[in-house]
């Protein structure tokens, strides 16, 4: 198994603490096998495998916990000595009803370290929120970085190329989902997996945990949405256009189908701010997919949409790094993402190629009407690099991901 190290880095000053370590991500991302990470390394430290207790609840072994009541049942039978300290692990959490009154008395009923994952946000931040509120941590585990999937090429027996932006074409390609890259797969056989995944977080997170009926109208708003990756919209943009198409779509559906799709981690919305009102903007926000691989399998992998694709890869890559992310507006100007991390904040332009002087005047233009100094960046597939320009540094993409501090 190839360890996860950012993940870990996160999560070991919480072992052993009083606070719930609650994983969140798309399905298929990875959860699982952090989970599985974490215990191994428990063991290294010298924790009893006996005292580990780790349930997986898409397993049909546990079909019988379908509620809170069985689960702390089936635990306390596990829990032989209640003196001593135990490591329970819950992966796919949401699977059991009322699963927060288990989690919460395992909490005051035990000496117990609790780890568990899900793969719908609302959901768990709900009951997060209103039962252990406080008490819990919430650690967002994504496909696979490209300084990841470089790693998983490694343990394939794959050398390492000295050309990191030939590599980085085979990334943005294939995605990062950890599945398609623990074996050798063309395009094909990839989105096929991809969709795969895909079909099964659309219909257990979003469509039978929000009870969609219209599962037509949500299929078009996905395809919508990743048609539209990069580009600025809402959801009456969307409700119009589906009316212009003589196809009825009330905005209040769409709205909260938009939603669903959001708390499975199928797309990811993010909102615009104002760099000089110094405020969050309420309309037109950006949408990205959980994975670029996501918008391939559904809609197919297409030459033309490559800055927008670029553009996700720089989300997730800012996500990853725990930066909160926004659209940045500038009077009529946009900066592609304002990133802000504690004290840090950065500013990324992301362009395919800067092919003109109006070209690179357009990516440069709004950066060098900001006047902080935080740093600035325009990430294109450039062969070549521009000078700094007033302190506005141009990467490759691929070199920007590899880049330990931004």
């Amino acid at each position: 198994m190839i360890k996860r190290e950012s993940y870990l880095e996160q999560i070991r000053p919480f072992i052993d603490k009083p606070f719930i370590k609650v994983l969140t991500g798309i399905r298929r991302s990875g959860k699982s096998a952090v989970l599985m990470m974490i215990q191994e390394e428990l063991i290294d430290r010298g924790v009893d495998p006996g005292n580990i207790i780790s349930i997986n609840f898409e397993s049909m072994i546990y079909s019988d916990l379908s509620d809170s009541r069985a689960l702390f049942d089936y635990i306390r039978a596990k829990i032989t000595d209640p003196g001593r300290k135990w490591y329970i692990f819950l992966d796919e959490i949401q699977e059991v009803l009322h699963w927060e009154k288990a989690v919460t008395s395992f909490l005051v009923d035990f000496d117990a370290d609790l780890y568990i994952t899900g793969s719908n946000s609302k959901l768990l931040s709900s009951e997060l929120s209103t039962y252990i509120a406080g008490r819990y941590i919430e650690i967002s585990v994504y496909p696979l970085s490209f300084r990841e999937f470089l790693d998983f090429r490694a343990k394939r027996g794959i050398v390492p190329s000295e050309n990191r932006q030939a590599e980085f074409v085979e990334f943005l390609r294939l995605g990062g989902f950890p599945a398609i890259h623990l074996a050798e797969y063309d395009y094909d056989a990839a989105y096929k997996i991809v969709n795969d995944i895909y079909a099964s977080a659309i219909l257990r997170d979003s469509i039978q945990r929000f009870n969609i009926r219209n599962i037509e109208l949500l299929e078009r708003i996905v395809k919508y949405a990743l048609d539209n990756v990069g580009n600025i919209f809402s959801a009456k943009k969307i409700a119009d256009y589906f009316k212009s198409q003589m196809r009825k779509a009330d905005l209040n559906t769409v709205y909260n189908y938009l939603q669903a799709l959001e708390s499975a981690f199928i797309i990811q919305r993010v909102p615009r701010y104002d760099l000089k009102g110094h405020e969050i903007l309420k309309t037109n926000d950006k949408y990205f997919a959980g994975d670029p691989s996501i918008k391939y399998a559904v809609l197919g992998y297409r030459d033309r949409d490559i800055s927008g694709n670029l553009e996700n890869i720089v989300y997730l890559e800012l996500k990853r790094r725990g930066y909160k992310v926004y659209i940045g507006k500038l009077a009529d100007r946009e900066v592609d993402f304002v990133a802000e991390k504690s004290n840090e904040r950065i500013y990324v332009q992301v362009a395919y190629k800067l092919p003109s002087p109006e070209t690179v005047a357009r990516e440069y233009g709004p950066l060098k009407e900001i006047r902080d100094s935080y740093p600035k960046y325009v990430v294109t597939m450039e062969d070549f690099w521009q000078d700094n320009i007033d302190g506005i540094k141009h990467r490759h993409i691929a070199e920007f991901l590899l880049q330990k501090d931004l």
